[in-house]
């Protein structure tokens, strides 16, 4: 189950071109998904990839792929703390910030503005989204681009791509772990 939406919405975080994925998945038992994240974070921390429940909810939880090095990278960028500051996470500790992120989601009724963040996305991209209120955009892909339109509109090709490759790769019999690039 876990292993095909693992390729189909994390191949960008799997090739390492994306610092993190989102997406949600519907489980019958959440024993039987919390075991199979221990598996899969078991397999994927070799090469740098961890898997997160971000939210839980009756039937579906809410998985973060994400790559620890490139998301410390990203929250080092210039203003990325101090936007962040502004909206609760306070000091340097990653872990800290993705439990921030886990209490907000757990009583947002919708994803905080700040996940564009935690997801590698442009700081002007995301502080434009808030700013505007999500209008007044130039383009939207993986996300709605205030700033630098070609370059994004390059990167969300290139996330296609990947995406298709990952899951033609997967069908032909590669496994997540030789897909998996180490870092």
């Amino acid at each position: 189950m876990l292993e095909r939406l693992l390729i189909e919405h994390a191949a960008p975080t799997l090739a390492s071109i994306k610092t993190a994925s989102l997406f949600c998945c519907f489980f019958s038992s959440a024993e039987e998904l919390y075991c199979q994240i221990l598996k899969w974070n078991f397999i994927l921390n070799r090469k740098g990839v961890s898997i997160l429940i971000l939210c839980l909810r009756k039937d579906s939880a809410l998985l973060y792929v994400y790559r620890s090095a490139l998301l410390k990278e990203d929250l080092c960028k210039n203003g990325v703390k101090e936007v962040l500051a502004e909206y609760g996470y306070c000091g340097n500790d990653v872990d800290k910030f993705l439990l921030k992120l886990q209490e907000k989601l757990a009583v947002a009724e919708s994803f905080p503005h700040e996940i564009g963040i935690f997801l590698g996305y442009p700081l002007r991209d995301v502080v434009g989204f808030i700013q505007n209120g999500g209008k007044n955009y130039k383009s939207v892909g993986l996300w709605k681009v205030y700033d630098n339109e070609k370059e994004a509109l390059c990167f969300f090709e290139k996330i296609r791509k990947c995406r298709d490759l990952y899951m033609r790769l997967w069908k032909r019999g590669m496994s997540i772990t030789q897909l998996t690039v180490a870092v």
